[in-house]
């Protein structure tokens, strides 16, 4: 095979090595934007789970709206009280009806269902302490029969929301080193491919930093390349879960989605850069010999 011949195959490899070495590195870099926009966003995500959960105050058999109402007007200025929720005893009913059946009063000569309020607290009071405060305020009410707190369910959510952190440190942890073998074996092939012209500069006299100047130079572009890519992909995901998941959008900051993409962009380029200038200071070591190899 001739030496035109072998270089043409070698720049196609290497053209479609840097074509898949950007795309790959790009849909890394979205999951790695995935995983930082829920990290990022991890307090919010992790308070509005929290708030979404209901304290049930269930009244006494005696108890009317008025004394429901006062209540609510009573607990609303309490720093833990997020939102409320009056629930009728025609409204109870209508919910038991659902779950139940529509048969389920014959048993009762009287209407059996409560009057109920439902609190929603703010994500602050979660913990073992404060939860019991809060029991014990609403309880003081001597209209007040039961306070339902699912605690061992408030315990499992933060559990699992630490737990989901250290997953998320992992994972992208995982997607950094598979960002650097790719930007690597793109590296090789590039040097590979230049191997005469870099050992004609070693045989000069050339210096580490030149000969590593217009690899770190592709890599930058390589990186940037990378990074728009990825952003795009996810400000398209992003458009797709305000249009169907909107609650869920609303969830995130604004400025830290601004930061996530903008830092989606700088740790493509470093990742590149980063990975260029380790696989160059090794490889412009070795014998010429070993570099054809």
């Amino acid at each position: 095979m001739s030496a035109d011949k072998e270089n043409s195959i070698i720049r196609m490899r290497l053209i479609r090595s840097y074509v898949s070495s950007v795309v790959s590195i790009s849909l890394v870099l979205v999951l790695i934007g995935i995983a930082g926009l829920f990290g990022a966003n991890a307090k919010s995500v992790a308070d509005h789970f929290r708030e979404s959960m209901v304290v049930e105050v269930i009244m006494d058999g005696t108890a009317e709206e008025e004394d429901a109402l006062n209540l609510i007007d009573r607990m609303k200025r309490q720093p833990f009280v997020k939102s409320f929720e009056y629930i009728s005893r025609e409204k109870g009913t209508e919910q038991m009806t659902a779950l139940l059946g529509g048969d389920f009063l014959d048993a009762f000569e009287n209407n059996p269902i409560p009057i109920s309020v439902d609190f929603h607290l703010n994500a602050g009071y979660f913990d073992r302490d404060s939860l019991e405060m809060v029991k014990n305020v609403l309880s003081a009410n001597d209209k007040v029969s039961e306070v339902v707190i699912q605690e061992s369910l408030v315990e499992a959510l933060n559990q699992n929301l630490e737990k989901i952190g250290i997953v998320l440190f992992v994972f992208i942890v995982i997607l950094l080193f598979i960002s650097f073998v790719l930007v690597g074996n793109t590296v090789r092939l590039n040097l590979y491919a230049r191997r005469f012209t870099i050992h004609t500069m070693q045989m000069v006299g050339a210096t580490k930093s030149f000969i590593r100047k217009p690899f770190v130079r592709q890599a930058f572009w390589q990186g940037l390349f990378s990074g728009v890519i990825a952003d795009f992909i996810l400000l398209l995901i992003l458009y797709l879960t305000k249009t169907k998941y909107g609650e869920l959008f609303a969830i995130f900051d604004a400025r830290l989605l601004a930061a996530v993409l903008g830092g989606v962009l700088i740790v493509g380029i470093l990742l590149c850069i980063l990975g260029t200038s380790r696989v160059v200071n090794k490889l412009v070591d070795i014998s010429a010999d070993d570099l054809y190899y």
